[in-house]
């Protein structure tokens, strides 16, 4: 990733934590004022965006410092730190989200009010292009912190399309005497957690797939036989693993070479199995090559077996 590259992704996550502290001052105090449950739970939520947030801007800073003697891979896997810490913290605002929507219907339903249905559309519009921007940024980076940010201002554009729809329904509960919408707001609200706690989850699984360094997609390690055995002088590959590590790859190679090549020789083909890797995918940033002894009778055995 490059300098301007991380430079926008830090950009990105600063425009989401200062659209998270206005969102959740308007939510929160328009929610106590009009008495509004998903209006604060979706307030409370976003509080918990602020600190995530915060996260994902520490651990982009931490990822972009440079390969060192104690971090000879880079510190890429900060992101992933964050990314697990985003979803943590998601969880615990699903929760209690969760637990104030379902105290809601033990008490009578509360008046509904237009100001904190407008209060929800604004968060809706806002969250849903936050979304979007950090997305775009994101995949063009390959940044897990920045993903991460974008997949919970995913998760509040759920929350406000149910916040909205919770005290529509609550208002024309309260316009046309029906009693069952009164409680469309906290019903909203069980909605808002449950998926919360979904994308938490997924989120929450992708980082500890990279943190306990799951193998790439079977696709993806495919391609990368293919780059390997189009390097001519490549005769079998005895193993080949590959890692995320936060935003990049890491590509670990056994190959057999014939055996009377030279060092010099067997260098210069390592090096450009490690060139023709690195030309076609971008997010490969290391590739470990140990080159093995081939011998032809090897493979005239295998026939004959």
């Amino acid at each position: 990733m490059t300098t301007l590259s991380r430079s926008a992704n830090i950009v990105a996550i600063w425009i989401s934590l200062i659209s998270n502290l206005f969102l959740t001052g308007i939510k929160i105090i328009v929610g106590f004022l009009f008495n509004s449950q998903v209006l604060i739970a979706d307030g409370v939520h976003n509080a918990g965006d602020v600190i995530a947030t915060i996260a994902a801007l520490g651990s982009a800073q931490v990822a972009k410092k440079p390969k060192d003697s104690d971090h000879p891979y880079g510190h890429g896997r900060a992101e992933i730190i964050g990314s697990a810490m985003v979803a943590i913290i998601m969880l615990f605002a699903a929760l209690f989200i969760a637990y104030h929507s379902i105290e809601s219907f033990l008490h009578p339903a509360s008046e509904a009010s237009y100001i904190a249905l407008i209060a929800a559309a604004i968060s809706l519009i806002w969250k849903q292009w936050l979304y979007l921007y950090c997305m775009h940024y994101g995949k063009k980076e390959n940044s897990k912190s920045l993903l991460a940010t974008a997949y919970d201002h995913l998760a509040d554009v759920y929350a406000s399309i149910a916040a909205v729809t919770g005290i529509g329904a609550a208002l024309l509960g309260e316009k046309y005497g029906i009693g069952i919408l009164s409680y469309g707001d906290a019903l909203a609200g069980i909605l808002v957690a449950y998926f919360v706690i979904r994308l938490a989850y997924h989120m929450g699984k992708d980082a500890v797939d990279i943190l306990m360094d799951k193998m790439v997609a079977p696709e993806k390690l495919l391609d990368y036989e293919k780059l390997v055995f189009s390097v001519p002088e490549v005769r079998r590959i005895d193993r080949i693993r590959a890692r995320e590590h936060g935003t990049y790859v890491i590509i670990d190679i056994r190959v057999g070479i014939p055996a009377h090549l030279s060092v010099q020789e067997g260098h210069d083909i390592s090096r450009k199995i490690k060139q023709t890797i690195m030309e076609q995918h971008d997010d490969v940033q290391e590739v470990l090559i140990h080159i093995n002894p081939w011998y032809e009778e090897e493979d005239v055995q295998l026939m004959v077996e």
